[in-house]
């Protein structure tokens, strides 16, 4: 991309092309009367270190990166304080000359419980399935937010035991047969695994057994109510879905690209479940 007057942010990915980050960011600079662009940028692993050192180069103000460069980004930038503790960042943007790295993936989860479930936090137990890089993101926020207990479910134990070693002792690593012990305790269920999203296997979580003051959050937004939020909602459970999260991690890079903090509104979201819609 060659270099303009308006400020243009990416988004970093292999692949990308499926992506609603241009919809969302869209959306912003017209309803805040902003002159800006973002754009998709599929940028292949060999290519990404080149691709990141040119950024301003390339005419870019910063970038958002997804799968499979948050990792690997760190190391071709400044992190912050909460991309070294997740160990990925999600974020680039420029600061006095300086290209930094943070992880946003943290306040979207959280940010998205605030306003789904207001009051989640008074949970003293919660169980999350899965020990990806978006389960870094959520154990952080939840061990952030002052949640007593977090147990940490993951198919492959050793991966679990990994991130728990990483956290301290107030994360549990769980093997994935002993879900069903601990659900009688957690007040908070979260789904960071692949299972329930559209192709992939069902997730067999028994949300029967959970407390009826239980909230129940799934990152998946392809169904965007997953078979595990609607055997939630069924029982009269709280809940909040993968598109909250998506659309709550956007605003803080929004902001340090252009200037102004955008809002998470209901047009916003509709506009993209619409989207959702048509796939």
């Amino acid at each position: 991309m060659t270099a303009s007057k308006s400020p243009a942010a990416c988004l970093i990915g292999w692949p990308a092309a499926h992506s609603r980050s241009p919809l969302i960011h869209h959306y912003w600079l017209r309803t805040l009367g902003i002159e800006g662009g973002y754009v998709i940028e599929a940028v292949p692993p060999e290519d990404l270190r080149d691709f990141v050192l040119r950024l301003s180069l390339r005419g870019f103000v910063g970038a958002n990166v997804t799968i499979p460069h948050k990792e690997s980004v760190l190391a071709l930038s400044t992190p912050d304080a909460r991309a070294r503790a997740v160990g990925a960042a999600n974020t680039l943007w420029f600061a006095d000359g300086e290209l930094r790295s943070t992880n946003t993936d943290v306040e979207g989860f959280i940010g998205n419980l605030d306003a789904s479930a207001p009051g989640w936090d008074a949970a003293e137990e919660a169980l999350v399935l899965g020990a990806g890089g978006s389960s870094r993101a959520v154990v952080f926020g939840l061990l952030e937010r002052g949640i007593k207990r977090v147990h940490l479910a993951n198919r492959t134990i050793a991966r679990a035991e990994a991130l728990a070693r990483q956290f301290g002792p107030k994360v549990q690593p769980l093997p994935w047969d002993a879900i069903g012990d601990v659900l009688p305790r957690a007040k908070l269920l979260v789904n960071t695994t692949s299972l329930g999203m559209h192709g992939q296997p069902s997730l067999d979580v028994d949300v029967a057994r959970l407390l009826q003051a239980a909230v129940v959050a799934d990152l998946v937004y392809v169904p965007l109510v997953t078979p595990l939020l609607a055997a939630a909602k069924a029982r009269g459970l709280k809940t909040a879905d993968g598109l909250g999260m998506l659309l709550h991690q956007a605003v803080r890079g929004f902001e340090l690209w252009f200037g102004r903090r955008p809002e998470v509104t209901a047009e916003l979201r509709a506009l993209i479940e619409a989207d959702l819609t048509k796939t």
